[in-house]
């Protein structure tokens, strides 16, 4: 079965499910494009402070696999910030990638100490326009940084990528991307293996013959959300993937947003984070 699409608020399609690369060496990274494609994977999701941009260009270049059918997601990093850096910090990213357009840009983090995020986003803005971005986007802001950009640009970040899993579902900030139509796309979505063996979600997988990584990515698809499990082993890609044959109850969705912590966070803070 092919991973559904949801669409964002300026009509492009991503699909639900995609493989993130954070940590994987340039080198090792075609390779693993490759299976990914190979496991019906067409969401690659990277960023430049992975140091892996060239080696996932590569990977879909190499593959049989049409450009136009693999969505590519990559991140301003914070070093770069700022109305001229972002643009050549783009023409960096598009370099390494060796592609013609590029389907998600985000700013990676709004590092307000900096304050530079507003006019990051309105170079994002002109790439856009410039039809050099399919859509635009951020990760890691708060409703208050999320609200700055409407209010200096008028225009809402499509998608906005933070980390949920089930011991952190970040409920409010999820209310406040659906008032600004903005989709919800989460990172460490399996917490980092720490969610992996909670009796609950082992439980429900038990169920439907299932691993409790597959009934967290199943419990955020039905959320509605965008997700993107990192795996660099092909059984655990094969397996990540292999979530469109079984549907969770309501009872087990509820079991699930018991899991949820107000100090589960794994990451760094993006009120504070500062690198």
């Amino acid at each position: 079965m092919s991973v559904p699409t949801l669409t964002l608020n300026d009509g492009t399609k991503i699909p639900q499910l995609g493989l993130g690369v954070w940590q994987m060496q340039d080198d090792e990274a075609p390779g693993i494009i490759l299976s990914a494609l190979n496991a019906g994977y067409r969401h690659i999701d990277t960023a430049a402070a992975y140091g892996n941009e060239a080696g996932v260009g590569r990977g879909i270049a190499e593959s049989d696999v049409p450009r136009e059918e693999v969505f590519v997601t990559s991140k301003l990093w914070n070093d770069r910030q700022g109305y001229d850096a972002a643009l050549r910090a783009f023409d960096e990213t598009m370099g390494k990638l060796g592609f013609d357009y590029l389907d998600l840009y985000l700013i990676h983090w709004p590092m307000p100490a900096q304050d530079r995020y507003v006019d990051s986003w309105k170079a994002l803005i002109r790439l856009r326009e410039e039809g050099r971005i399919r859509a635009i986007g951020v990760s890691n802001f708060l409703p208050d940084h999320l609200e700055r950009l409407l209010d200096e640009t008028g225009k809402a970040p499509a998608i906005n990528q933070i980390e949920l899993h089930p011991y952190f579902q970040q409920a409010k900030q999820r209310e406040v991307h659906a008032k600004l139509g903005i989709a919800t796309e989460c990172w460490s979505p399996l917490g980092q293996g720490e969610a992996l063996s909670d009796p609950i979600l082992t439980e429900i997988a038990s169920r439907y013959g299932k691993s409790a990584a597959q009934v967290i990515l199943r419990w955020q698809v039905q959320l509605g959300l965008v997700t993107i499990p990192k795996s660099a082993n092909h059984d655990r890609m094969r397996e990540n993937i292999s979530i469109f044959d079984f549907e969770l109850t309501e009872a087990e969705m509820a079991q699930i947003k018991g899991l949820d912590s107000a100090d589960g966070r794994i990451g760094p803070d993006p009120a504070t984070a500062d690198f």
